[in-house]
C-alpha cells in the first residue's frame, strides 16, 4: 500500500507544478512586471484559476472515484461529471462575484463554461492520479494475499505430513524397542531430527540444500523400518550441495506419495529416489511401483498436484519443470530446477 505521506506528497507536487505554470502565464502575461499588475484586479484571476482546479480535482478524486468508477455505471458516471464540472464553474463565478468589473451576460456564459472545462480538466487528471494509487494499492495487497497463500500452502503441506508420518513412525519405533532398543533409540533421534527440521527450519522462503537433504535422508531410514527387504526404496544422490538454497520441503510431498502408494514391498527398487545436482541445476527424480489392478490415486496428502505446482509456480517461475508419468504399473515425477 501506498503510505499516506506519499500520496501527500505526490499531490503536493501536482498543486507545486500548477502555481509555476500559472505564475509562469502570468509574468508572460505582464511581460514580466508583475509589480504592475492591479491587486484588485488579480483576485479574480487567481480565484479564475485555482478555484475550479482544486472543486473539480477534489471532486472527482474523493467522490466520483469511489461512487461511479464502474463498468456498469458509466452512464451515471458521465452525468455525475458533468453535472459537477457545472457546479465547480458555478461556484467559482460566485466566489469572484464581490469583485467589481465581473462579467454579465454572454461574457458570464462564457466563462461559466471556461471555469466548468477547467474543472473537467483537473478532475480527469484528478481520476487519473487516483487510479494509479488504486492500481499500486492492488497489485501489493495481491503480491501480499500470494504471499499468505504460499504461508497457508506451507502450513497445509506440515498438517497433512506430520500426523500421519508421526502416528505410523512412532508405532515402527514402539514395535522395534523390544527388539533392539538401541536401534529404537537411533530411529528415535532421526524422528527428532524430523520434528525440529518441520517446526522450527522450515519457516524462511529457502534454507540450505544439504539441510533439506539431511532431513528427506532421515525421513527415508524411518520408512526403511516398515519393510524387512533392505533394497525396497534406493536413495541416490549425485553431485554436492555445497552452499545451494532451495525453497523447504519442496521434494518430501512426492517422496511420500511414493511411500504412501508403492505396492510390492518385497521387491527390489520397489521405490527410487534420485537427486542429482549439477552446476546449474538440480534434478529429482521419484519413482514408484503400483499395482495395476488397483488404480492408485496420487493425492499429494490430500493437497493434489495442482496445489504443488502453483507452488513451484510462485518459488521458481520459468525456472522449473515438472513432468509426471504413469505407465505400466511405475508411476514417476522427473522435476528440473534451474538457478536464477
Amino acid at each position: 500500500m501506498i503510505k499516506k505521506v506519499i500520496v501527500v506528497l505526490l499531490h503536493l507536487g501536482y498543486w507545486m507544478m500548477y502555481i509555476f505554470l500559472i505564475t509562469l502565464f502570468l509574468v508572460i502575461i505582464a511581460k514580466g512586471n508583475l509589480r504592475s499588475a492591479n491587486l484588485r484586479a488579480s483576485a479574480p484571476m487567481a480565484i479564475f484559476c485555482f478555484a475550479p482546479a482544486l472543486l473539480g480535482f477534489y471532486s472527482f478524486y474523493s467522490l466520483l472515484f469511489n461512487r461511479y468508477l464502474h463498468p456498469q455505471r458509466i452512464g451515471m458516471l458521465l452525468l455525475a461529471s458533468m453535472a459537477t464540472v457545472l457546479c465547480c464553474g458555478a461556484i467559482s463565478l460566485l466566489l469572484m462575484w464581490p469583485y467589481k468589473g465581473l462579467a454579465s451576460g454572454l461574457q458570464l456564459v462564457v466563462m461559466w463554461l471556461v471555469t466548468a472545462g477547467i474543472a473537467a480538466i483537473h478532475g480527469i487528471i484528478a481520476f487519473v492520479l487516483k487510479g494509479f494509487i488504486s492500481w499500486y494499492n492492488d497489485i501489493k495487497v495481491k503480491e501480499e494475499l500470494n504471499r499468505k497463500n504460499y504461508e497457508t500452502s506451507m502450513a497445509l503441506i506440515k498438517a497433512q505430513i506430520n500426523p500421519h508420518f508421526l502416528f505410523n513412525t512412532i508405532n515402527n519405533i514402539d514395535v522395534l524397542i523390544s527388539k533392539d532398543a538401541e536401534k529404537a533409540s537411533l530411529y528415535l533421534n532421526k524422528l527428532s531430527g524430523i520434528m525440529r527440521f518441520m517446526l522450527y527450519e522450515t519457516n524462511g522462503e529457502m534454507i540450505p540444500l544439504s539441510r533439506e537433504m539431511t532431513y528427506i535422508d532421515q525421513y527415508i531410514e524411518l520408512q526403511r523400518i516398515r519393510s524387512s527387504n533392505a533394497g525396497y526404496v534406493t536413495y541416490e544422490v549425485d553431485g554436492t550441495p555445497d552452499n545451494r538454497m532451495i525453497a523447504p520441503m519442496l521434494f518430501i510431498s512426492y517422496i511420500e506419495n511414493a511411500f504412501k502408494h508403492a505396492e510390492h514391498k518385497k521387491a527390489e527398487n520397489a521405490i527410487h529416489i534420485r537427486l542429482q545436482i549439477a552446476a546449474n541445476r538440480m534434478v529429482f527424480v521419484c519413482r514408484n511401483l503400483y499395482s495395476m489392478e488397483a488404480p492408485m490415486k496420487q493425492e499429494h496428502n490430500g493437497l493434489g498436484n495442482e496445489l504443488l505446482q502453483k507452488r513451484l509456480q510462485l518459488l521458481y517461475p520459468g525456472r522449473h519443470e515438472l513432468s509426471i508419468t504413469r505407465e505400466q504399473g511405475v508411476y514417476q515425477v522427473n522435476l528440473i530446477l534451474q538457478d536464477a
